[in-house]
């Protein structure tokens, strides 16, 4: 009896190592594992481009910590493999899904199968040790009829273990299968990009890295939108400015806070603009020189300011809290004689963009006009200047983007982007890009390049926009 016993055995040990076999293995071969669930998270779309035809390509700024979006718009011909590979994967996953089930099927089956091997295996060792008990005491009659009895009772381990043989071959299938499927579901999941968390974080970051370079590259689009109000904070009196420095690394998130749009003197610096919301972490800076109007921006760790009561312009590095340089910008207005819309001293603006330091003002050899001239941030000498033919008193406010001066018809409610002239061509046109004056007063209207963002003080509030460019990007020498 101890060849059956040992056939038994065997049978029990392949059971055992079937059952390991399905739960261990086969979900990391059919994808059930989490890799798979994570991969619906970072999806890879393969486009194809058309020579004839350019990108047209939007990019926004959504968040005030300056992420952007790129939306782009691409040819008409151009069509997407994605439907067709995710069509693919889904088919494979309803084969994976089947397999397991038919899995399932066979792993109750076999514990049913095994409780039962496990009783005849107890009846077994029984009758063995029957046998060995039995001495000439036992009539032949009745231990033949016991004999016949447990033999009746085994009958139907045959067609058990026959049904053994048919699982087995059965799981060699199902290996197979599911050895392709796993195949096909990795080819799958390297096209469509399978990454855990980690991972994802780590691409999403060069993504943004790689999105702010384009943007960068990208550059000079013209503004086709003004998004909705941010309101950051509510904080001083009705006029007033406030902005991070253009040049800065991303790194650098420093906030200059000036209240006030004449006699001013001292600026607030704060560490991050977090610390601006909550009134915290902030180094005073007090000018040597007070402040007219709120046309001011940080450019490159300095501060460029009109002195009062002159067309003066003053550079103040905030580290070595020293007056770098100043001079006086010839012939322009002062002292509100040719201010905007709203008045408060606003003779002369100072902005920056993708290409450098800008100030705006009038003269009156320019009758009222806006004057665009371009300033060397080191020297403060006037490089360029163009005349817009735009009245700067019927100007609610300007900034330059791209080397564009915008400019808003009213400081009030109902405002909107007016007046755009290109620095590039001398040339300008009317446009009308609306934006929502939420405070209904805005004294400062100010881009920053870095963040693609405008910053705004509106009655009280300081407040951002994104804003949104427009792009044409031919693509006839891509291959």
């Amino acid at each position: 009896m101890s060849v059956p016993l040992l056939k038994i055995g065997a049978v029990l040990s392949t059971m055992a190592m079937v059952t390991n076999w399905m739960s261990q293995t086969l979900p990391s071969l059919v994808g059930l594992n989490s890799t798979v669930s994570r991969a619906g998270s970072s999806e890879k779309i393969t486009l194809f481009q058309s020579p004839e035809e350019g990108w047209q390509l939007y990019t926004s700024a959504q968040a005030p910590d300056g992420k952007c979006i790129c939306t782009a718009v691409i040819p008409a011909q151009s069509t997407c493999a994605r439907d067709g590979r995710s069509r693919e994967l889904r088919q494979l996953m309803e084969k994976v899904q089947n397999v397991s089930q038919s899995m399932e099927v066979l792993e109750l089956r076999t514990y049913r199968d095994l409780q039962y091997v496990r009783s005849m295996e107890t009846l077994m060792r029984s009758l063995d040790a029957r046998l060995r008990a039995a001495d000439g005491s036992v009539s032949a009659k009745s231990f033949q009829q016991e004999l016949k009895d447990r033999m009746t009772e085994l009958l139907p381990l045959s067609s058990v273990l026959e049904q053994y043989k048919a699982d087995t071959r059965t799981i060699v299938r199902l290996r197979e299968e599911v050895r392709n499927l796993s195949g096909n579901l990795a080819a799958i999941q390297e096209e469509m990009g399978a990454y855990g968390y980690e991972d994802l974080q780590q691409r999403v970051m060069a993504l943004e890295a790689r999105l702010h370079a384009c943007a960068q590259k990208l550059g000079c689009g013209k503004l086709t939108g003004v998004s909705n109000p941010i309101t950051i904070r509510a904080m001083g009196s009705r006029f007033g400015s406030w902005m991070t420095d253009t040049m800065a690394p991303s790194a650098d998130s420093r906030v200059w806070y000036m209240d006030g749009y004449y006699k001013g003197r001292r600026v607030l610096e704060f560490r991050t603009l977090g610390d601006f919301i909550k009134g915290q972490n902030f180094i005073q800076h007090l000018l040597p020189q007070p402040w007219a109007g709120t046309g001011h921006v940080v450019y490159n760790g300095s501060l460029f300011y009109n002195k009062y009561q002159s067309n003066v312009v003053v550079k103040y590095h905030f580290r070595s809290r020293s007056v770098l340089v100043q001079r006086s910008l010839p012939g322009a207005g002062y002292n509100n004689t040719f201010p905007y819309s709203w008045g408060g001293f606003s003779d002369m603006d100072f902005m920056v963009d993708e290409s450098g330091l800008w100030a705006v003002y009038t003269t009156n050899q320019n009758a009222g006009n806006i004057v665009v001239s371009r300033l060397d941030p080191h020297t403060l000498e006037v490089v360029r200047s163009w005349d817009t033919g735009y009245p700067k008193r019927s100007a609610g406010e300007a900034f330059m983007i791209c080397g564009v001066l915008y400019v808003t018809n009213s400081h009030l409610a109902g405002a909107k982007v007016y007046f755009a002239y290109f620095t590039n061509t001398s040339s300008y046109e009317y446009t009308d890009v609306p934006f929502h004056n939420q405070y209904s007063h805005i004294s400062m209207l100010d881009y920053n390049p870095r963040e693609r963002a405008l910053y705004t003080w509106n009655n009280g509030h300081q407040v951002l926009y994104n804003v949104t460019l427009f792009h044409v990007i031919s693509t006839a020498g891509d291959p």
